[in-house]
């Protein structure tokens, strides 16, 4: 049965066939991003660039769920920030330790979206994008209006203990400190994600993306598999929501937007979801482009959306696929 699975799946992506060289890059991006606090950039540039790693989180759930599922959703934002709120509401109404609250959220957070992936799963296509959208909407909504728990539009300062696994929780709100904290978890999501990809799992549910009444037929069960795609890539969001409550120490229904979760689908786009890496690519990419078009205009939208434009037309891979393509011309004339 293992055989017959094999023979439908395709190949995964181009970067489960990268060379050598992408592995040693990928290698040396991960370390040079452990001295990023150390290379005399600014303060506002680090925390820039711990944005972009909760970001960056954001968009990888959303990147892996159209990798491995071909799904696409426009409600990952009731993952990033229902684990925000819930580290920031648990803080406030709640006299349970910090340590608990950090660790319940995200958890909390990807058991309510395998629970909804099965209601989910009962559409296809555009009706489950659309089903996301209306299910992050509904947690928007609720926020803006409970503001006697979440005090609506104003949003919620998080009130947790001024220590936190043993450290003060300063260190978690200096951006030096929060983007290695932040980074080393991106890349520990990345090499598991990998490592799951690889595995019998992730060759199952490419096999179910890619012919799901094939491998029905000879005898696996589907429904479990894709909604534990949809967990996965929930928690990997959830994790990002809740760098994010940390970092700032404030949130507001604006995480939960449909926009946000737009935003998302537009990074991972530009990253390129053939990879699992390409999505982080793209949102370190395309917060720093942000940030550099706000300073000259405030229409920075419309430069995003030129280079979203351009990287559908010409780079159909994302930048991830333009890096292993180079990386692969370079790789066969070296060796």
């Amino acid at each position: 049965m293992s055989d017959t699975l094999t023979k439908i799946t395709t190949a995964q992506t181009r970067s489960d066939r990268s060379p050598n060289v992408l592995i040693l890059l990928a290698i040396a991006v991960a370390l040079a991003g452990f001295a990023v606090p150390w290379m005399g950039f600014s303060r506002s540039f680090l925390s820039l660039l711990t944005s972009a790693c909760a970001t960056a989180l954001l968009a990888t759930g959303v990147g892996f769920l159209v990798r491995q599922a071909g799904l696409t959703s426009f409600g990952h934002a009731a993952y990033f920030g229902g684990s925000a709120y819930l580290v920031v509401l648990l803080s406030v109404h709640t006299g349970m330790p910090g340590e608990a609250i950090v660790i319940l959220a995200p958890i909390v957070a990807t058991v309510a979206a395998f629970g909804i992936a099965f209601v989910m799963l009962r559409t296809e296509g555009v009706a489950f994008s659309m089903l996301s959208l209306a299910v992050a909407q509904a947690l928007y909504e609720l926020m803006m209006r409970w503001r006697d728990i979440a005090n609506g539009e104003d949003g919620l300062a998080m009130q947790l203990p001024r220590e936190l696994f043993g450290t003060t929780l300063s260190v978690f709100q200096r951006p030096g400190s929060m983007f290695l904290i932040s980074w080393t978890i991106l890349v520990v999501v990345i090499i598991l994600l990998t490592l799951l990809s690889r595995s019998n799992f992730g060759t199952l549910t490419i096999a179910i993306k890619n012919n799901e009444e094939r491998a029905r037929f000879i005898g696996y069960r589907t429904l479990i598999p894709r909604a534990l795609v949809i967990a996965i890539s929930g928690a990997i969001a959830a994790l990002g929501g809740t760098l994010f409550a940390l970092y700032n120490g404030y949130v507001t229904p604006g995480i939960l937007h449909w926009s946000l979760s737009g935003e998302a689908i537009i990074i991972a786009i530009i990253g390129g979801t053939r990879s699992l890496w390409g999505p982080a690519v793209g949102a370190f990419v395309f917060v720093i482009l942000r940030d550099v078009a706000g300073d000259y205009t405030t229409h920075w939208q419309s430069i995003v959306g030129l280079v979203l434009i351009t990287v559908v037309l010409l780079l159909p891979e994302g930048l991830s696929g333009l890096i292993s393509r180079s990386l692969e011309r370079i790789w066969r004339k070296t060796v």
